[in-house]
């Protein structure tokens, strides 16, 4: 295992630096924009007054991250459910692999669903592409931020997917807290959730002489967000859209638009699953066949969960019938479903700045993929 030192770069803030960033976003003058945006007026100067007491990352996140989440879901969603929380244990400690869709939300919404159930909110990993400004970096190491390094020469890479690879490993076993990732780089921007065998791969660098045991070690758990409506939806049709016919590059500013995207746009409902522990299905698994082999086969594990868990919103059936010029699903949705999706079409050719049947059909398999998906393993 590597020493502590070597973690510097991607770990956390520990309680000191917490408390060396707090002053610096008070003083930042995008902090009083978000405070003006989650908190009412009346509470802002005692929630600065007890930030100002912080000493670790539990009393952070308390003071000022749960209430921000909170204030989030009441403005922008029509009510937070989930399930599945009877799978995990408070004495046990997981690496949570899950569906991506919005930047920010998806594991912060997790951790207030963990506090919620008496248990630590998750490390969580973010790439380094995000740290937009020192008040998002300051914002996110201190509520348990993994800095994931995404460029570099490959013999930098492969530094910095083993260096990742042992922290995650260090946190999971030997400090017996939990930690959130992806099941991809980047969001899922088509709807199709599927896990990457190369977050797999790194995950097991840690443990080289075997995979099986090495990922078991990790006590994975499958984690399923669905989202009535998208966020940041129109912005990923345009993302695919441009891709297809063009060089994509990003905007300077596109991912710190993505972020504010996903605190600030209406999501109508949402719920989060949680899965089972993979281990059984995991030991399960031939121990004759090669990594690569092993590695996939996990995956597929994880999407079935995924799929299996999908909370499917009218949304959802409805963009699968027009794209299927069907009532198959007819019974789950209603004219307000229709008004809001068309709603949402209309924004996201906006967003491309044009209007086509291609980018319509873009725009409905966001929502209908996870209904082919989780059709397609029976669920």
């Amino acid at each position: 295992m590597m020493s502590e030192p070597a973690f510097n770069k991607i770990r956390p803030y520990n309680s000191e630096e917490i408390q060396e960033a707090i002053p610096r976003i008070i003083a930042d003058p995008q902090f009083k924009s978000l405070m003006n945006y989650l908190y009412p007026v009346e509470i802002h100067e005692s929630i600065l007054e007890n930030l100002l007491k912080v000493k670790d990352v539990s009393e952070f996140q308390q003071v000022l991250t749960l209430p921000a989440i909170e204030g989030i879901i009441a403005n922008t969603a029509e009510g937070l459910t989930s399930s599945g929380f009877e799978n995990l244990s408070k004495d046990e400690h997981y690496v949570f692999v899950a569906n991506h869709r919005d930047i920010t939300l998806d594991s912060s919404i997790l951790g207030t669903l963990l506090f919620q159930h008496g248990m630590a909110p998750s490390q969580i990993t973010w790439g380094n592409n995000l740290m937009v400004s020192q008040l998002i970096v300051d914002l996110g190491k201190s509520n348990q931020m993994i800095t994931v390094f995404r460029e570099g020469t490959p013999k930098e890479m492969l530094i910095n997917s083993q260096k990742l690879s042992a922290y995650i490993r260090k946190v999971v076993t030997e400090d017996n807290k939990t930690v959130w990732i992806a099941q991809r780089r980047g969001r899922a921007k088509d709807g199709f959730d599927q896990t990457e065998v190369g977050i797999l791969k790194m995950l097991s660098l840690s443990r080289r002489a075997d995979v099986k045991s090495g990922l078991m070690d990790l006590n994975i758990v499958p984690v399923s967000a669905s989202y009535e409506l998208e966020p940041c939806g129109g912005m990923k049709v345009r993302e695919i859209y441009q891709s297809q016919s063009e060089n994509y590059v990003k905007d300077k500013d596109e991912d710190f638009k993505s972020i504010l995207g996903g605190v600030t746009i209406p999501k109508g409902r949402i719920h989060f699953s949680i899965g089972k522990p993979i281990n059984a299905d995991i030991q399960n698994i031939d121990d004759s066949i090669n990594k690569n082999e092993m590695v996939e086969r996990i995956a597929k594990v994880i999407d079935k969960q995924i799929y299996q868990n999908y909370y499917l919103w009218p949304t959802n059936y409805l963009a699968y019938d027009l794209l299927e010029q069907s009532n198959r699903f007819a019974d789950h949705y209603d004219q307000k479903t229709k008004d809001q999706l068309d709603e949402r079409l209309t924004l996201a050719f906006q967003a491309v700045e044009a209007e086509s049947d291609e980018i319509k059909k873009l725009f409905y398999k966001r929502y209908a993929n996870p209904v082919y998906n989780k059709l397609a393993v029976g669920g």
